[in-house]
C-alpha cells in the first residue's frame, strides 16, 4: 500500500519556514526619534536603579523602596518593549496583540 501512486498524488510536500535568525534585529517597527527615545528611557531607568542602590543609609527608606520598585520596573518594561519593537517577535505576535499589550 505504501508504494501505490494514490498516495503521491494527494499528499504534498510539507512546506518548510523561511529560516530567520533566532533574535534577528530589525528596526522596522521603531524608527527614529522613537527608538532614541526608547534607548534613553532605559538608560536612564538603569542609572536611577544604580543610584538607588549606591544609597547605604537612610531615616525614612519607605520613599526609597517605592523609587527602587518604580525605576526597576521601568527598565524592564523598557527593555520588553524594545526587544518586542526590535526583533522578530512583532511579526510573531502581530500587531493587534503588541497594541493590546
Amino acid at each position: 500500500m505504501d508504494g501505490s501512486p494514490v498516495y503521491n498524488q494527494t499528499t504534498e510536500p510539507e512546506a518548510k519556514r523561511p529560516r530567520r535568525l533566532p533574535l534577528g534585529c530589525t528596526l522596522r517597527h521603531l524608527r527614529g526619534w522613537r527608538l532614541a527615545v526608547k534607548v534613553f528611557q532605559t538608560i536612564f531607568s538603569l542609572v536611577a536603579v544604580v543610584c538607588e542602590e549606591l544609597v547605604e543609609e537612610c531615616a525614612n527608606c519607605s520613599g526609597l523602596y517605592f523609587f527602587e520598585f518604580i525605576s526597576c520596573s521601568a527598565f524592564l518594561l523598557s527593555l520588553l518593549i524594545l526587544y518586542v519593537y526590535c526583533t522578530d517577535l512583532y511579526e510573531s505576535l502581530g500587531e493587534d496583540k503588541v497594541q493590546k499589550l
